[in-house]
């Protein structure tokens, strides 16, 4: 099993910029030689004291006081802050003048050395070797055509959740808005930087039409179950044989993307337009937009038939289906009474007509629903 591994404590405020910031700072802290820093600030010190003592021999007397106050003097001097009249003799400002060369050198050591953390910042977060610093978001296992469709469906209006890819490519493939992790999704410490344990779900997709990438994609979900397995999984199968692996690996919904095909053409064949009315709705098309919703408390009580009319004349919206404890109840019978922490999901113009009631929060989603025909 993957170990967990230890995740930095970050201010609930923070900004993703802000995260990835500390994320990089803490990795080029853990590769700095301490000892280097030590040797430098011993180093400034000696140089330093060497001066001090050097302008009490030649201007001032020889007491721990004047040592002291010569000493600080220095460390003045070195940061730009030293007074100029504290020196009088020529042997005494030029030592204030070296001070003044040796304080340059290291501000500008100092300036190199934040330029080129600010540099490796950009570089790293360019070539996907960066943190996403996200909440609530939602991460990309993988990529296909499957996923590029994905990414083009979520940049819509409706959909305000940050995406994150973790693939194993060069560069990111989503391109401008989709925030790239260049990784291994079976990897603990590149799901650690996609930001999986504050993740509101994870999408798998296999490679390629093999077997070898549904068991990518199963090492995968097991990789997630084991270090965040609060986390929503959805994965895309390509052999159908392979279902119940999938369902053993503890993922949340699968889409067998051929079983799929496969029924809608048989409907097709059968009813024509059918296949061109489900694309429409699960593509967005006009007015036809999928949405899970939160019911409020005054539709508790009502039957089936008057939640349907209800949604249809408040918010022009048609009922699909009342979930209800991990179920999805298709087209029950009219006597079917909502109960309290049932929600629906409806097809409806848009979150403008569906307001004021709420979308479902991914993470309250029935793990793995089944789906109840009337009886």
């Amino acid at each position: 099993m993957t170990a967990r591994l230890p995740r930095p404590k970050l201010p609930d405020l923070a900004s993703p910029l802000f995260r990835r910031a500390v994320w990089h700072a803490r990795r080029i802290g853990g590769q700095i030689d301490r000892r280097f820093f030590l040797s430098l600030i011993e180093g400034i010190l000696a140089v330093v004291l060497i001066a001090a003592i050097l302008v009490t021999l030649l201007e001032k007397p020889w007491t721990i006081g004047s040592v002291f106050d010569s000493f600080n003097w220095g460390i003045g001097t070195v940061l730009a802050r030293g007074g100029s009249d504290y020196v009088t003799s020529p042997g005494g400002r030029a030592i204030s003048w070296l001070l003044i060369l040796f304080g340059v050198a290291m501000l500008g050591m100092i300036t190199g050395a934040l330029v080129a953390m600010v540099i490796d910042f950009l570089l790293k977060e360019g070539q996907g070797l960066g943190a996403s610093g996200f909440r609530d978001h939602i991460i990309v296992c993988g990529w296909n055509s499957t996923a590029r469709d994905l990414i083009a469906e979520l940049r819509g209006d409706d959909y305000k959740a940050k995406v994150v890819v973790i693939a194993d490519l060069d560069k990111n493939p989503a391109g401008e808005g989709v925030y790239f992790v260049r990784g291994d999704a079976t990897d603990a410490g590149d799901l650690e930087r996609a930001g999986i344990h504050e993740a509101a779900a994870a999408l798998i997709f296999p490679v390629d039409a093999s077997d070898a990438a549904d068991m990518q994609s199963i090492l995968t979900i097991m990789a997630i179950e084991s270090i965040a397995p609060q986390v929503r999984t959805v994965a895309e199968v390509n052999n159908p044989r392979h279902e119940p692996h999938f369902r053993r690996a503890e993922v949340d919904e699968l889409l067998v993307t051929s079983k799929i095909a496969s029924h809608l053409l048989a409907r097709s064949a059968l009813y024509p337009g059918l296949s061109g009315l489900v694309t429409d709705i699960v593509s967005g098309g006009e007015g036809s937009e999928l949405y899970r919703i939160t019911l409020p408390d005054e539709y508790i009580g009502l039957t089936i038939d008057e939640v349907s009319a209800r949604l249809r004349r408040d918010h022009l919206a048609t009922l699909l289906s009342v979930n209800r404890y991990g179920r999805a109840y298709v087209n029950p019978n009219s006597d079917f009474v909502l109960e309290p922490g049932d929600d629906a999901i409806v097809v409806a113009e848009g979150l403008g007509t569906l307001a004021p009631l709420k979308v479902s929060d991914l993470n309250s989603a029935p793990r793995s629903a089944a789906i109840i025909p009337s009886a």
